[in-house]
C-alpha cells in the first residue's frame, strides 16, 4: 500500500466536489437511496474518491436495503481503518480510507456470510472502475 496522502484543506476542496468534501472531510452522509452506486451491479473495483486507493470489490457488494452501497469486506486488510464514532447520540464504528483518512461510512455486524459484516459506504466517497 502507498504511504499516507496528506493535503491541505484548500487542496481537498480543489480536488473534491462540495458533496464529496462534506462527506469525506467533514464526516457527512448522503441521503439514503440517493447515491450513484446504491443499485450498481456492474463488476469492478470501488476506489476512494479522495485518493484513488482500491477499497472494495463488486464481488463483496450486496443489497442491504439501507439505501447505501454495502460490502461484506474490503479488498485487502489495511485498505480501510475503523474508529469509534460516538456522534449522533450513539456509538458506531466509522470507516475511513487507510491512505487518506477520508470518511467513507460506518461498519455494522448485520451483514451476510462469510464475514457477517456490513460496510455501509457513501457512494460519493467512492469511484467505481468497471472490469
Amino acid at each position: 500500500m502507498p504511504g499516507k496522502v496528506v493535503k491541505s484543506e484548500a487542496e481537498w476542496r480543489e480536488n473534491l466536489t462540495p458533496e464529496q468534501y462534506h462527506v469525506c472531510r467533514e464526516k457527512g452522509t448522503e441521503r439514503p437511496f440517493s447515491g450513484e452506486y446504491n443499485g450498481t451491479k456492474t463488476p469492478g473495483v470501488y476506489h476512494c474518491a479522495g485518493c484513488g486507493e482500491p477499497l472494495f470489490d463488486s464481488d463483496t457488494k450486496f443489497d442491504s436495503g439501507t439505501g447505501w452501497p454495502s460490502f461484506h469486506q474490503p479488498v485487502e486488510d489495511g485498505r480501510v481503518v475503523e474508529e469509534k464514532d460516538a456522534s449522533m447520540g450513539m456509538v458506531r464504528v466509522e470507516v475511513l480510507c487507510g491512505v487518506c483518512d477520508s470518511h467513507l461510512g460506518h461498519l455494522f455486524d448485520d451483514g451476510p456470510a462469510p464475514t457477517g459484516l456490513r460496510y455501509c459506504i457513501n457512494s460519493v466517497a467512492l469511484r467505481h472502475q468497471p472490469r
